[in-house]
């Protein structure tokens, strides 16, 4: 059966767990060498290395710490490194940028040095990595950022990651027009709620649960998968036609 990404290369930040470590294995399946990034997890991403191969697909990971914008260069220096061993060349196809930390926390408990860590995660860095990939990137490749629902319908619980999650809805507008005649497609998957351990607490309020869930016109928490499989399309060639678009994977929440 032939694979839709056989031959390609994908970087995937944050891949060793949770959504991320999903699009790592999706992207691994339907054929592309996947490096994967974690900061502090080495054994959830040699995990999800493990798990990719033993399904037939070929991934690496790097660490790197995304807070700091100094550390960007230097994971594509080892990027570069690795797919040269493998492939005998550096070139990206696929640039996923998917890492974040906690964002709960609202208005009167922040503070500066939180603001910076969010922004700084869920805004600096992707500007970064789109960046250091720019003269790595083939021609007709793809930029996918991973944002949220909170980023159109911010939460006065979550201000901070919903502003940053909006800076990244228009920072994937500019990149897809300055990248567009190369024939790069930028685009936005924003999740809405995702069975994942950043909201396992919310998930254990049942009244939530059900709130959540009668909000939703499918009325389910999404599964990691599914944001996964909107990911896998954007990254095809099924999906060049589109880009500069937020493609929200929410199960039609609060519609």
């Amino acid at each position: 059966m032939s694979k839709s990404l056989n031959g390609k290369t994908a970087l995937v930040t944050g891949g060793s767990r949770g959504i991320g470590r999903a699009i790592a294995e999706r992207l691994a399946s339907d054929g592309a060498t996947v490096a994967l990034t974690y900061n502090a997890s080495k054994g959830g991403a040699d995990e999800a290395v493990a798990a990719i191969e033993a399904a037939g697909g070929t991934a690496f990971a790097l660490q790197a710490d995304l807070a700091d914008a100094a550390s960007i260069p230097t994971l594509f220096d080892r990027l570069d490194r690795q797919l040269m061993a493998r492939n005998g060349n550096g070139a990206l196809d696929i640039l996923v940028n998917n890492a974040g930390n906690s964002g709960w926390g609202g208005l009167s408990d922040a503070t500066p040095e939180g603001w910076d860590a969010m922004i700084a995660v869920h805004a600096r860095a992707p500007f970064f990595m789109a960046q250091a990939a720019l003269g790595r990137l083939r021609d007709g490749g793809r930029i996918i950022n991973i944002s949220s629902a909170l980023a159109t319908r911010p939460q006065p619980m979550v201000p901070i990651y919903s502003m940053a999650k909006a800076a990244i809805n228009n920072l994937t507008h500019a990149l897809a027009m300055e990248l567009g005649p190369r024939g790069v497609t930028v685009n936005v998957v924003a999740p809405g709620w995702i069975r994942t351990d950043m909201n396992a607490a919310v998930r254990e309020n049942a009244e939530m649960v059900k709130a959540i869930e009668a909000d939703t016109a499918l009325g389910r928490f999404g599964e990691t998968s599914d944001v996964a499989s909107v990911v896998a399309f954007l990254a095809s060639d099924e999906g060049r036609w589109v880009t500069g678009q937020v493609v929200e994977a929410s199960g039609g929440y609060r519609l």
